[in-house]
């Protein structure tokens, strides 16, 4: 059998393997198989230096007119294959638009930002302002404006983590407090804020601790406020966090930034007032501290506490939360459990 003879029953049986191939994989290998180093084309190829020189070009040619009739083959093969993987795949992928559509879960809120967001709405629509400041603070606006001065014993209330010795991280929100009397023009009108944010105090966490928690202090400054106003305003806060039928009751206490101070209690939600394990059997819980802006705090924001006085209150809306749904341990609204952090789901 001549060599072009071998070549020729070559391209009909790799035309024909070619055409056989059910892969990608099939065709890449009869690839190799036929025009490979090894493959019979060029094992046919080397018996060329037996042919004579006349004859030699025309069989060379055919065998490359061979090669490539082989190569577009396995080209034409792997385009086809290639392209049925895809429609499978995209038959496969069909989405089916008339299907109802896979639920997601939605994020809410966190629990303690829903109460924030409920003390908000409701000062807003009372005519405060909502005001926030920095949490890294002057020792100026957290301590001495507050009527606290250096060596003050009441700042051991508040272990402090200090940055510089001026600087710190703020333990309460009512550097703000101190910080809008400072600018506020009263010829304009009366001051009402509150001021939500993170606070930060060295304290070890525990159930009912942590080093960082959450305040909102509320401030009202104007002629003629008494301490009826202040004990109006905690009940009408009782009432839309806890509902119409727990009241308030105040206790005399003691804050260096107000005078008179007093404690706020609630009824307590366990018993309703009628005394048992949760409130030691008083029938109260406490809740808040508040009171009487102190006159020197008026002085220190250059205001005449002659003519101008008010009251200030501090809310936690850690401590809230945990009374709200009866959670024992502050530190479960921190650890990021979905399971636990799920169940206070905004309904509606």
């Amino acid at each position: 059998m001549s060599l072009k003879d071998k070549l020729s029953e070559l391209r009909q049986r790799g035309l024909a393997d070619i055409k056989d191939s059910s892969d990608l994989k099939d065709v890449n290998q009869v690839r190799v198989q036929l025009l490979g180093k090894k493959g019979p084309i060029t094992e046919v190829l080397r018996g060329m230096r037996d042919l004579d020189a006349e004859e030699r070009p025309k069989v060379g040619a055919f065998a490359n007119e061979i090669r490539d009739d082989l190569a577009n083959a396995l080209a034409q093969r792997k385009e086809e294959l290639e392209k049925a993987v895809l429609n499978a795949q995209l038959a496969k992928e069909t989405i089916d638009v008339t299907l109802p559509g896979t639920p997601v879960a939605k994020g809410e809120p966190h629990v303690i930002q829903q109460i924030v967001d409920q003390i908000e709405d409701l000062f807003l629509g009372m005519g405060y302002q909502v005001l926030s400041g920095p949490e890294v603070e002057e020792d100026k606006y957290n301590f001495e404006m507050m009527n606290l001065p250096k060596n003050h014993p009441a700042r051991d209330m508040q272990d402090t983590f200090y940055i510089t010795k001026e600087i710190l991280m703020r333990t309460q929100t009512s550097p703000m407090q101190a910080r809008t009397l400072e600018k506020h023009d009263f010829s304009k009108g009366p001051l009402k804020m509150i001021s939500p944010g993170v606070v930060y105090r060295r304290d070890t966490d525990d159930p009912t601790h942590s080093h960082q928690f959450h305040q909102v202090e509320g401030l009202v400054i104007d002629k003629h406020i008494t301490m009826a106003d202040l004990k109006g305003t905690l009940q009408v806060l009782a009432h839309e966090l806890f509902g119409d039928k727990f009241d308030v009751r105040l206790r005399p206490s003691y804050f260096p930034f107000t005078e008179p101070s007093v404690e706020a209690d609630i009824t307590c939600f366990n018993c309703g007032g009628k005394g048992c394990k949760v409130c030691k059997n008083t029938g109260w819980i406490e809740v808040l501290g508040a009171g009487m802006v102190h006159p020197n705090v008026l002085k220190m924001a250059g205001v005449d506490p002659d003519v101008y006085g008010g009251f200030a209150f501090g809310v936690g809306p850690d401590r809230f939360a945990m009374l709200k749904y009866g959670v024992d341990d502050i530190r479960n609204f921190y650890l990021n459990d979905v399971r636990f952090l799920t169940q206070f789901t905004k309904k509606g």
